[in-house]
C-alpha cells in the first residue's frame, strides 16, 4: 500500500464526523459507578466528544526478536484505524481496517515485500483490533455512540461496542481511581500459525497513563495474545508508549504527520 491509498483509508475514516458537543457528568449519570468513574476520569469536563483520534507512538515489537519502532495512527474505534509504521530503520509499512476491509503491507527498504495478509479472517480480527484500541478514544465509548458498559465489581468493568456489524466486547480491570490497569477480550485470530483461526484471548497490561486534548488514557503498556493465560509470556509481542494525541473533530481532520515527523512530546503522567 502507498502512501495516497493510505491517505485515502484515513480519509474514509474520518468522513460524516457527528458535530462535536461537549462532555459533562450528565452524559454517563446513568451507568453503573465504577464505569462512571472511569470514564469521568478519562474524559475532562467540555471536552469535544471526538469519535476519532490521530495518535503517534513508540515502542517494540517482537519479529523473532525484539526491534524497536515508531508509528503514527488513525483511529476511529465505530469504524476502524490505520496505523502505518517503521520498524528497526528497515521495516516499514502499515495494518488497516476500514471500509469493511482489513490487510497488512510490509516491505524490507520500502522494495521489498515482507507481509501481505488480507481476506475475510485478518479482516475480522482487524476490526476487533480498532474496537479494543477504543482506550485511546473514550469519548466514542459514550453511551450516545452505541457502547453499552456494565460492572462485574468495584475494578472490573465491561465494554460493547459495533465495528461495522462486528461486536466487540472489551473488558477492562481498574486502578482504585478509575483508570484501566489491563485489559482483555476474545480476538479472532491464528496466533500460532496453524493456518486455523478461532477466538483467543488477546489484551495486556497498562503501565503509563498521558492527558492528551482533555482526554485521559493508557500511554505506556504491554499487548499481546493469551493475556490472563499461563501463555501470556509466550504471546506478548508489542510494548507501545503514546507520545502524543489529539482528538479529531470535523474542523481537524487534516493530514496526519509522516512518522519520521516532529519531535515527540513528554508523558504527561506515570504510574
Amino acid at each position: 500500500m502507498n502512501r495516497t491509498q493510505r491517505s485515502h483509508l484515513e480519509a474514509a475514516l474520518l468522513t460524516r464526523l457527528p458535530a462535536p458537543a461537549a462532555f459533562t457528568a450528565a452524559e454517563v449519570a446513568e451507568l453503573p459507578a465504577p464505569v462512571r468513574r472511569h470514564l469521568v476520569g478519562a474524559i475532562a469536563p467540555g471536552t469535544p466528544l471526538a469519535m476519532a483520534v490521530r495518535l503517534r507512538m513508540r515502542g517494540s515489537i517482537k519479529i523473532g526478536r525484539w526491534l524497536p519502532f515508531r508509528a503514527r495512527q488513525v483511529l476511529a474505534p465505530h469504524r476502524g484505524f490505520v496505523w502505518t509504521a517503521r520498524v528497526a530503520a528497515l521495516i516499514t509499512g502499515s495494518d488497516h481496517y476500514a471500509a469493511g476491509h482489513g490487510g497488512m503491507d510490509w516491505k524490507v527498504a520500502g522494495l521489498v515485500p515482507l507481509v501481505h495478509a488480507e481476506g475475510g479472517d485478518v479482516s475480522r480480527s482487524a476490526a476487533q483490533r480498532a474496537g479494543a484500541e477504543a482506550c485511546w478514544a473514550p469519548t466514542a465509548l459514550l453511551p450516545r455512540f452505541g457502547a453499552t458498559w456494565w460492572a462485574d465489581d468495584d475494578t472490573h468493568i465491561g465494554v460493547s461496542h459495533s465495528v461495522d456489524g462486528e461486536t466487540v466486547r472489551t473488558c477492562y480491570e481498574l486502578t482504585a481511581d478509575g483508570r484501566i490497569r489491563s485489559f482483555v477480550f476474545d480476538r479472532w485470530g491464528d496466533p500460532d500459525n496453524t493456518g486455523s483461526w478461532g477466538w483467543h484471548p488477546f489484551g495486556g497490561e497498562i503501565t503509563a497513563w498521558a492527558t492528551f486534548g482533555g482526554v485521559t488514557v493508557p500511554s505506556a503498556g504491554r499487548v499481546g495474545w493469551f493475556f490472563g493465560t499461563g501463555r501470556w509470556a509466550e504471546g506478548e509481542f508489542f510494548r507501545y508508549r503514546i507520545t502524543d494525541l489529539a482528538p479529531i473533530t470535523p474542523e481537524r481532520r487534516g493530514t496526519a504527520d509522516r512518522v519520521d515527523g516532529p519531535p515527540e512530546r513528554a508523558e504527561k503522567d506515570r504510574s
